[in-house]
């Protein structure tokens, strides 16, 4: 069991950067990911960080994006560089034993966050 906590979200210009935060109640070793979810849309994985430290980028916000953590304070970050309005979303932090970084499903992710709103304008 782990209970997730989301912050940093925001309303910036395009070309614009974010930071999140997710403080974690970590009581083994989870694979981490975020997930967006704008109105109307499918939920849709957006950055993984595996047990290992090992990354997964959905193609949309490959290069733009950095999903890393700091195991000492039980926290994960999402840096968002250069923001584009279809960025827009609710990010969610999520926590799972084990994730399948190939499709980055969220079937696997049964701890989540209440997310934080993330708008970006042009």
């Amino acid at each position: 069991q782990v209970q997730l906590v989301e912050s940093g979200g925001g309303s910036v210009q395009a070309g614009g950067s974010l930071r999140l935060s997710c403080a974690a109640s970590r009581y083994r070793n989870y694979c981490m990911g975020w997930f967006r979810q704008a109105p109307g849309m499918e939920r849709e994985g957006v950055a993984f960080i595996d047990k290992a430290g090992i990354t997964k980028y959905a193609d949309s916000v490959k290069g733009r994006f950095t999903i890393s953590k700091d195991n000492a304070k039980n926290t994960l970050y999402l840096q968002m560089n250069n923001l584009k309005p279809e960025d827009t979303a609710m990010y969610y932090c999520a926590a799972a034993s084990w994730c399948i970084m190939s499709t980055m499903s969220d079937r696997e992710f049964g701890f989540w966050g209440q997310g934080t709103q993330v708008t970006v304008s042009s």
